[in-house]
């Protein structure tokens, strides 16, 4: 066990995980920010952009997003990070459209006209009256969904051999065959899956208890 725990091999997993969490977190950001603006377009009174919207979200999210990892690696010839980005981007973005588009409908029309009535502009309300209270709904979904990219981001090693954290977990099995060793290195890498997502869980409880709170 002692040749397993080695600062060279803790250095490795620790590359794969930084590459992780940057996969993730790019992609976070850019899908919240492509699924809201999805969201509003198919709220919207524009058929044209509620039509290509709807087109996106329905064909994007009915297909696997292990499909999306080969055709954007394969096909348009991306590097295997860039690409790897890109795929969670695309998937997330059409999921996170819908839990988006469910919060803000779950906001009463009636603030909307009471905005209108007081002066603001219809981007004004969204800022500043719907999506504060529709985030409040909808962070659970959204944090679920966060969740999932950062577990996903195992897929890339065996689709594209792109080495995160589950990759570079796979390259050291081909060093150490011993059944502990082996069982020792998965726990290693399910300890860090867990730590890192119970935080973020943990965190999206604690914000929603504060919203809450001060809701009262």
């Amino acid at each position: 066990m002692k040749e397993l725990f080695t600062s060279t091999n803790l250095s490795f997993l620790l590359q794969g995980l930084w590459l992780t969490l940057y996969i993730s977190f790019i992609s976070i950001v850019l899908s919240t920010l492509i699924g809201t603006i999805l969201a509003v377009m198919r709220n919207g009174k524009s058929r044209f952009l509620k039509l290509l919207s709807s087109i996106y979200i329905e064909f994007v999210r009915n297909v696997p997003n292990l499909l999306w990892i080969f055709i954007i690696f394969l096909v348009f010839q991306m590097k295997s990070t860039p690409a790897g980005i890109t795929s969670f981007t695309v998937f997330t973005s059409a999921a996170l459209a819908e839990i988006i588009r469910g919060g803000l409908n779950a906001i009463d029309n009636g603030q909307t006209e009471a905005g209108l009535s007081q002066g603001f502009t219809n981007f004004q309300i969204f800022i500043y009256i719907v999506f504060p209270q529709a985030i409040r709904k909808m962070l659970p979904a959204i944090i679920s969904q966060f969740v999932t990219v950062i577990k996903d981001t195992s897929f890339l090693y065996s689709v594209i051999a792109l080495q995160e954290l589950f990759g570079k977990s796979q390259i050291l099995m081909g060093k150490y065959f011993e059944p502990d060793q082996v069982f020792a290195l998965y726990g290693i890498v399910a300890a860090t899956y867990f730590v890192i997502n119970f935080i973020i869980s943990s965190f999206s409880r604690r914000l929603a208890k504060r919203w809450e709170q001060a809701a009262e």
